[in-house]
């Protein structure tokens, strides 16, 4: 089972470069990186639907959606943020330079998320191996930049 999580995960990095070219194109078509953001979360939202319907899943309450945190909302404006970045990002600075300079914050990030449990996430301490990970990958965004 760890293995198909693991391939989902590849997946959805695979898809990220891909979503940024593509939504990069959209922003000349459609006028600006805002338009082109809302767009692409248009088209998401209604795949995202079509998903639902199709799973059969129940629409939940909205009373139970009242009872998540306040930061819990912040989800799609976090989303839409990192979508119209990039569209702003990835022409000017290419694709693999923004997705190493994005991942390299998401995985410092990440380490402070985990060490201190923010957000309701488990705790997972930082370690000498993580630190060491993550010097890893900001030593790879810099070798990137450098060629």
């Amino acid at each position: 089972m760890t293995a198909i999580f693991l391939l989902l995960a590849i997946l959805a990095g695979v898809a990220l470069p891909v979503q940024f070219a593509v939504n990069s194109e959209l922003r000349g078509a459609v006028g600006g990186p805002v338009t082109a953001a809302a767009v692409s979360f248009l088209v998401g939202t209604l795949a995202l639907a079509a998903a639902v319907l199709l799973s059969r899943q129940e629409v939940p309450a909205l009373s139970g959606a009242t009872q998540a945190p306040w930061w819990a909302w912040t989800g799609g404006l976090l989303g839409a943020f990192l979508v119209a970045a990039s569209i702003i990002l990835t022409p000017r600075l290419g694709a693999a330079t923004t997705v190493t300079f994005i991942i390299a914050g998401q995985i410092l990030a990440s380490i402070i998320l985990d060490h201190f449990g923010l957000l309701n996430l488990p705790v997972h301490p930082v370690t000498l191996q993580r630190l060491g990970g993550a010097a890893l990958v900001i030593a790879g965004v810099v070798v990137v930049l450098r060629t």
